[in-house]
Parts: C-alpha cells; sequence; structure tokens
C-alpha cells in the first residue's frame, strides 16, 4: 500500500512500516501545500493518508477522494507516543477504504 506521512508526523515513522511503500509530504516536494489541495495531491498516487492533525475531519470532506485518511491521535506527535499506535494502524490499513476516515486514539 502507498502511503503519504503529513509534514506534521516524524519521516522516521516510515521504518514501522516496512510493508507499505511510504513517502514523505516534504519527499513529494509538497511542504506548506495546505490540506485541500494536499488531500488532492494525495489522491493521484496514495492510498493513504497519514497525520496527526485532528482538525482534517472539520475542514475537509474526504469522503468523495480516492484516498483514505487516518489520524493518529497521540499525546504528543512524537515519535516514541506515535509508535503505540503502529499495531492499530495496520489493522487500520488492512481493512481501509478509498475516502475513508479513521481517527487512531492511543491509550493514555
Amino acid at each position: 500500500m502507498r502511503l503519504l506521512l503529513d509534514e506534521c508526523v516524524p519521516a522516521r515513522l516510515r521504518r514501522s512500516l516496512p510493508s507499505h511503500q511510504v513517502s514523505t509530504v516534504v519527499q513529494e516536494g509538497w511542504s506548506g501545500v495546505k490540506n485541500g489541495k494536499l488531500l488532492a495531491l494525495a489522491a493521484t498516487g496514495f492510498d493513504a493518508f497519514i497525520t496527526v492533525d485532528k482538525n482534517l475531519s472539520y475542514q475537509q470532506n474526504t469522503s468523495n477522494l480516492p484516498v483514505a485518511v487516518l489520524v493518529l491521535d497521540a499525546v504528543s506527535n512524537e515519535l516514541p507516543y506515535l509508535l503505540k499506535l503502529i499495531p492499530a494502524l495496520e489493522a487500520a490499513l488492512s481493512n481501509l477504504k478509498p475516502g475513508s476516515y479513521v481517527l487512531l486514539k492511543a491509550d493514555v
């Protein structure tokens, strides 16, 4: 599966997803692109967009896009906190449908 990590997600998270093709917004040359246009760009070549932006669902309608959006909701967007969500992320990816919005919450 082709995954795109948002700028606010540590790029090192990609090492924890070895069974997927993972790229970052920075690697794609899309730094600074706003969410609406970024999601449209992601839809051209990715299956899922991974972010920590919990406001995205209020700002964008993702249901019409061919890319799924997964939001990692942890205490912090620092790597150690996000790594705790990897099992839930992998499970969500295995059942992912285009246009879906999935919020993955860490246990506090």
